[in-house]
């Protein structure tokens, strides 16, 4: 139903907890290289369980790649420095949710990219910097997958 990519990832287990959630939502999951760690590690499997197996994951060169490969209606783009919060729009089957690195997030390239239809934001506390990769991936996924009466 869903789509989560992720743009370069750095750490394994965030990957693997990506592995289990897209699994258990029903959504894909792509990977846009270069990657800071090999698939096969083992920080990857310990954070995937046993969900590596079903999880449906592919790898893309670049973004430009991904796009050119999916064709996506709609790619909404996860950042601190959007306006639009993540709850405040309607999400649609087939959505994207796009999700940068875990050292700094979206470059602007992707960002301003023009298959980027919506730039959205996570609030945190006052104080806060940031949130875990997956934590926030899951945020996002939860609320799109709640308003499609989290059927699949």
């Amino acid at each position: 139903m869903f789509t989560v990519v992720l743009w370069q990832p750095e750490i394994p287990p965030n990957t693997g907890n990506l592995m289990r959630l897209t699994v258990n939502t029903g959504c894909s999951l792509h990977l846009i290289e270069p990657l800071g760690f090999d698939l096969d590690d083992a920080r990857v499997r310990r954070a995937g369980l046993d969900y590596r197996e079903f999880a449906d994951v592919m790898l893309h060169e670049s973004f430009s790649a991904f796009v050119r490969f999916a064709a996506p209606a709609r790619i909404l783009a996860f950042t601190q420095h959007a306006r639009t919060l993540y709850s405040d729009i309607e999400y649609r089957s087939g959505d994207v949710l796009l999700f940068g690195r875990e050292s700094d997030g979206l470059p602007q390239s992707v960002l301003q990219h023009e298959a980027v239809a919506e730039r959205l934001r996570i609030p945190i506390a006052p104080g806060g910097r940031s949130l875990n990769l997956a934590n926030a991936a899951a945020v996002g996924v939860y609320e799109a997958w709640r308003q499609h009466g989290f059927s699949s």
